[in-house]
């Protein structure tokens, strides 16, 4: 499914200069973290369960380092499953209030750009001694969550442990043992309770998008390439693991009147009416008692139509946000586009939020009191993280807007075969796919979902800017 075209061999410094990235950690930081490698596990963080013998596995990209999770899903003898979740335990390492916790709120987030990495945290952590390698002893927080035979939690528990990852698995390796049949043995019960979870999702009215996912990559020879990262299986059923985490720590949380969440609020009937105009205009047909969760699920994303309508839905899901609370109960605690309470919990290394997260739901599930260095950050939890996110995507979508610039310099007045996928006045934004690339493109009469033929008037790398216009 990967289109490739090959890029100029700039890099992105531009685009880390433009937006401010930061080029290292400042020196006290670096000191700090390396002292928390000798210390950690030994200072304030209570006794740990020794959970080293079970046979835990990460699954995540060829090549990564930052290993926040490793998992160990059982189908238990009367039914049901039991998962065993290991999350890199990023407190046990971090001082409150220190030169490390600083710089972390100031980061929020770890910046993925095509030419390295920012991290949220000092590689000697992040890719090291909180990382959960395979064949390492690591302090995690570890989830047990026991589910019936339809998927339902029913029992869960979380507490810091020390663990040791059996292997490191990616998510196409992965997927081609579940097709032969033979899959590793701690994720032979993935499959079943993934579906199982995905089932449940659709009826909580949970929306997921099968929007091409374009990637950057290294085009071997100094440059960058434009790829469609394919979605298995295994990536969706393992995500479903994760959400499962966070669902079961934001109901933890509620119930102890504690937490942050994050949450949607429920779109306006203005954006459901307008999804139905667009599924009408698009040949779907939408049955009147069927919610958007069910007809978005069944839809074949190989075919034009559904894409248009995935671009559209995304007015599902604007307002996405943090939501604190200590003491009453928060008037929004549901994330609409999952269809419950949810918390981020499941990736310490990479994101701020989830280490304050993951100390309440310690403290809850072992019945102590919520740390006051926790309670005293919770109010700025929420601006930090959403100016981190929005930096994210700023990033994102510029190297994105780079690389198309870089792949299509050379290719102007070219005409290219291109789809519809939202329709606009004197205009539409159509999607690419050989190379893979989403682009405005001039013209009237232009119908979502509709195959046209686009000419490229514009490709200036720059301004970071490509243009089309219908032929």
């Amino acid at each position: 499914m990967a289109a490739k075209a090959v890029a100029g061999g700039e890099g992105f410094a531009a685009i880390r200069t433009e937006f401010g990235l930061p080029t290292r950690f400042p020196d006290p930081v670096l000191a700090e973290a390396e002292r928390a490698v000798s210390t950690a596990g030994r200072d304030g963080v209570g006794d740990r369960e020794d959970a080293t013998g079970l046979p835990l596995v990460t699954i995540d990209p060829p090549g990564s380092k930052d290993l926040d999770q490793a998992v160990l899903v059982e189908t238990r003898a009367g039914g049901g499953f039991r998962v065993h979740y290991a999350i890199a335990d990023v407190g046990s390492f971090v001082t409150p209030g220190g030169p490390l916790d600083a710089e972390v709120r100031r980061r929020g987030q770890t910046m993925y750009l095509p030419d390295g990495n920012i991290p949220l945290h000092p590689t000697v952590l992040s890719e090291g001694a909180a990382s959960l390698l395979p064949g390492q002893v690591r302090p995690a927080a570890l989830w047990t969550i026991d589910c019936d035979a339809d998927g339902a939690p029913q029992q869960t528990r979380v507490r810091r442990a020390l663990v040791r990852s059996v292997a490191q698995l990616d998510y196409e390796t992965v997927q081609a043992a579940v097709r032969s049949g033979d899959p590793h043995p701690s994720v032979a019960g993935l499959p079943a309770l993934g579906r199982l979870r995905r089932e449940r999702a659709v009826q909580r009215g949970a929306v997921e998008l099968q929007l091409p996912e374009q990637e950057v990559a290294p085009d071997g020879a100094g440059g960058w390439r434009l790829v469609l990262r394919p979605r298995t299986e295994v990536d969706a059923w393992n995500a479903e693991i994760s959400l499962l985490t966070g669902m079961s720590a934001a109901a933890m949380m509620l119930e102890a009147g504690i937490g942050v969440l994050r949450t949607l609020p429920d779109p306006e009937d203005g954006a459901v009416q307008w999804l139905r105009r667009s599924a009408r205009s698009l040949g779907i047909d939408w049955p009147r008692e069927m919610r958007a969760a069910e007809l978005l699920a069944g839809l074949d994303p190989a075919r034009p139509e559904s894409l248009a309508l995935f671009m559209d839905a995304t007015r599902l899901l604007r307002g996405a946000g943090y939501t604190v609370f200590d003491g009453a109960a928060p008037e929004l605690a549901t994330h609409a586009g999952l269809g419950a309470p949810y918390a981020h919990v499941t990736a310490p290394l990479r994101r701020l939020v989830d280490r304050f997260a993951a100390e309440i739901c310690l403290a809850l599930s072992a019945g102590r009191e919520v740390p006051d260095w926790v309670r005293a950050a919770l109010a700025e939890l929420p601006r930090l993280m959403e100016a981190s996110d929005a930096l994210a995507s700023r990033v994102d979508r510029a190297c994105l807007d780079q690389v198309e610039a870089w792949v299509l310099g050379d290719r102007i007045g070219h005409e290219f075969d291109a789809m519809v996928l939202r329709a606009e006045v004197g205009g539409a934004e159509v999607f690419l796919t050989d190379p893979p690339v989403l682009a405005k493109c001039a013209g009237d009469g232009l119908s979502e979902g509709e195959h046209v033929r686009v000419r490229l008037v514009e490709a200036d790398a720059r301004a970071r800017k490509v243009t089309f216009e219908r032929v």
